[in-house]
């Protein structure tokens, strides 16, 4: 398993060793051991899955404390372009975002530690998402920035997105006090 840093601190890429053969492929998608080795050693207490079309963007979200949420995303079937963006206010790097295109081909993950707002845009139609979360969701700790704000300036390659009616109303970063 192979751990990189990322331009903004604490953001991981994990590529997993993928041993394929004529029947397919076998890997670890994850190793207590490696993980803690890399400075992840929050327990993951939850998992999720999502399934969705071509150019549906979910996202940006996070959740407060006490119910903040580090996130390990990967993407089983289809691809994604995943964002992270800093809202730790006191980072050097706020307000800053991070991508990195998950597929199922290029078998990546991304470590998303608490302090950030976390989307993505599906660049294939059936993509399977799933994420380990290393703490419980919680409705009332739940909280977002608008995917299009412009102070941030995230380039997702287009403009043309499905977006829950729930996310088009999330505030920008510049209009909100960051609980990080």
């Amino acid at each position: 398993m192979k751990i990189t840093t990322t331009p903004i601190k604490d953001l991981l890429i994990i590529e997993p060793r993928v041993f394929a053969d004529n029947r397919g492929y076998f890997f670890e998608s994850f190793n207590k051991n490696s993980f803690t080795e890399a400075g992840i050693t929050d327990e993951f207490v939850q998992d999720n899955q999502s399934k969705s079309s071509k150019g549906t963007l979910r996202g940006l979200h996070f959740q407060a404390p006490p119910f903040a949420q580090g996130k390990l995303v990967r993407v089983i079937q289809g691809a994604v372009l995943d964002i992270a963006v800093d809202i730790r206010k006191c980072s050097p790097t706020f307000g800053q975002y991070f991508t990195v295109e998950l597929t199922a081909e290029n078998q990546l993950q991304f470590w998303i530690p608490p302090g950030f707002a976390h989307g993505f845009l599906t660049l294939e139609d059936e993509t399977i998402f799933t994420y380990k979360c290393t703490n419980f969701y919680n409705k009332a700790s739940e909280g977002g920035i608008i995917w299009n704000d412009p102070d941030v300036n995230i380039n997702w390659g287009t403009t043309d997105v499905l977006v829950s009616e729930k996310d088009m109303i999330l505030p920008k970063l510049s209009e909100f006090t960051s609980p990080f």
